[in-house]
């Protein structure tokens, strides 16, 4: 029995190890990508280390690709993004589920709404109002429709994980002499960590790699973002593939990074979710 046991771990060891190995191959591969020429990239030498590690791909992207203010763009509209969705979040979720006040419950099903309309399906309409009030080729041409777009998703999570926390804390705080602002920032913010993480990453995901609307309302070519500059960087550089892959990993790597320090809150709040009831 125990040599079994002791099989059936090192099987399932076995298994894990060669699921990690598939899912990081894709990371691999894009990090050597970038730091290989066009004979090395196209020729026998496509998956091993590179043989001359061409750091300069990275000094060519940031340079004459201009990869550098376009990462800047994208930390500012994504940074904007999630700090107003989540306060903007946080609050509306606050008011549905603490609050009794009339038509609270429509008001959630509007929010709600927003789950079901495809975020490219309003360029039109949006394209015309950004326009009628003199906002394309600015940041708040991105922040807003990212924002907008980002909250139902983020009551959503918001409310599954505030209904957890015991109203007895409420009424404790108003004992003590909190008002509503009170109790809001002093006690549902700080147990909040978890779905804000959730809803933060999100968020980022969404607005990080976001390619229509960035193409569409922005045409100023210092205001744009990360997966705009990477497709301007391949017209450009159509021969040469270096540059590419060093625009992408710095693009992509943010996002790996931002999961890793922030994958426990996530944890937490999926498992919190898990348990309710």
């Amino acid at each position: 029995m125990k040599n079994n046991s002791k099989g059936a771990r090192i099987a399932i060891y076995a298994g894990l190890v060669l699921w990690m190995l598939v899912n990081l191959f894709p990371v691999y591969w894009m990090f050597t990508f970038s730091l290989k020429d066009n004979p090395e990239i196209f020729g026998d030498n496509v998956i091993g280390l590179p043989r001359h590690w061409l750091w300069s791909n990275y000094t060519r992207a940031l340079g004459t690709g201009n990869m550098g203010r376009y990462f800047l763009n994208s930390a500012i509209v994504a940074t904007a993004t999630i700090i107003i969705t989540l306060v903007v979040a946080l609050m509306a979720t606050f008011a549905l589920t603490r609050l009794i006040w009339k038509r609270r419950r429509t008001l959630n099903k509007f929010f709600m709404l927003g789950l079901t309309i495809p975020i490219h399906a309003s360029i039109v309409p949006v394209y015309v109002t950004l326009s009628r009030l003199h906002m394309l080729n600015t940041y708040w041409a991105l922040i807003i429709p990212y924002s907008a777009f980002s909250l139902a998703m983020a009551i959503l999570v918001c409310t599954g994980f505030m209904n957890e926390i015991p109203r007895e804390l409420d009424e404790s705080a108003c004992i003590d002499g909190c008002s509503t602002w009170g109790i809001f920032l002093r006690v549902i913010v700080p147990l909040m960590k978890p779905a804000v993480a959730t809803v933060g990453i999100y968020t980022f995901l969404q607005c990080w790699n976001e390619l229509m609307f960035a193409n569409i309302f922005i045409s100023k070519s210092a205001l744009r973002t990360l997966p705009v500059g990477v497709q301007a960087l391949s017209g450009q550089y159509t021969t040469d593939w270096g540059p590419i892959g060093a625009a992408l990993v710095l693009a992509t790597f943010p996002t790996l990074l931002l999961y890793i320090f922030l994958s426990k809150k996530i944890q937490d709040s999926f498992v919190a979710g898990a348990i309710k009831g």
